[in-house]
């Protein structure tokens, strides 16, 4: 167990009670970094209606808990729906399953679980992190086109992108990673990653703290894909400038007007 995971577990904090306003310094500036990225890269404007990809993980449990705390004191609004997708391979039990609703129902925000294969046909027995984030994708784009939906939040934190980034310069020569901000069909889509700035540490204290109900169920490549294997390697960078993930972070220049000149 990490240190922060002990000490967050020590402060005995519930979803209720955070929700109910009494919110810890930080877990405050958790939401606060999250609106941070909103605001810098102009990803959710008044009255829009956004999709929250969940895959029961921790990182998109921890999205929508940042996303619901934020519209308690904004002076806009916004909508958010929940997308849960539920594998056939691997279901979730009906007790995670309703415990997972719950945790909606406290954040006041409406969750829609769809049932769909990890392995559809189209993939002719190929299996990879690719093709999977693919088939994710595609769910979430083709129930956003149902609801009238053209934004798309998904969980990626600092980490993702610290990694991301590293696959790309490592393996593929390219200095490049996703992006805060993300357009699909020419601006008809987007996708935001309104945490691309937070740790994930933070994010398995929030975890561990809340007792949040994660449900995701393990990868088949959980233990061998790539991404897996580079984490300890930027743990350990970490340990020679802490500032590490955020130096790559900063050296990627995201456009700060990427939303404003994309959107129609």
């Amino acid at each position: 167990m990490r240190v922060n995971d002990a000490a967050a577990l020590a402060e005995r904090l519930s979803v209720e009670m955070v929700m109910g306003g009494n919110i810890p310094p930080w877990i405050m500036r958790f939401t606060k970094a999250a609106g941070k990225a909103i605001n810098h890269y102009s990803m959710i404007q008044e009255g829009e209606t956004v999709i929250l990809g969940i895959s029961g993980g921790k990182d998109s449990l921890a999205l929508a808990l940042a996303l619901s705390l934020r519209l308690k004191w904004l002076p806009i609004s916004y909508k958010l729906h929940g997308l849960h997708i539920d594998w056939e391979e691997y279901p979730v039990p009906d007790q995670k399953l309703t415990a997972l609703r719950r945790y909606f129902d406290l954040l006041g925000i409406p969750l829609e679980t769809v049932r769909a294969s990890m392995f559809p046909e189209s993939f002719d027995g190929k299996f990879n992190c690719y093709l999977c984030s693919r088939n994710r994708r595609r769910i979430f784009f083709e129930k956003a086109r149902e609801l009238g939906v053209r934004k798309i939040a998904l969980g990626h934190h600092l980490d993702d992108i610290v990694e991301t980034t590293m696959i790309n310069l490592f393996f593929r020569g390219q200095f490049d990673s996703m992006q805060p901000v993300q357009d699909f069909f020419g601006g008809d889509l987007f996708v935001i990653r309104p945490m691309c700035e937070v740790r994930e540490s933070i994010i398995h204290r929030l975890t561990s703290a809340l007792d949040l109900p994660v449900v995701k169920p393990d990868c088949p490549y959980h233990e061998t894909n790539i991404r897996a294997r580079l984490k300890p390697i930027v743990r350990e960078l970490s340990h020679i400038d802490r500032y590490a993930r955020e130096h790559v972070y900063n050296a990627l220049n995201f456009p700060t007007d990427l939303m404003k000149s994309l959107q129609r």
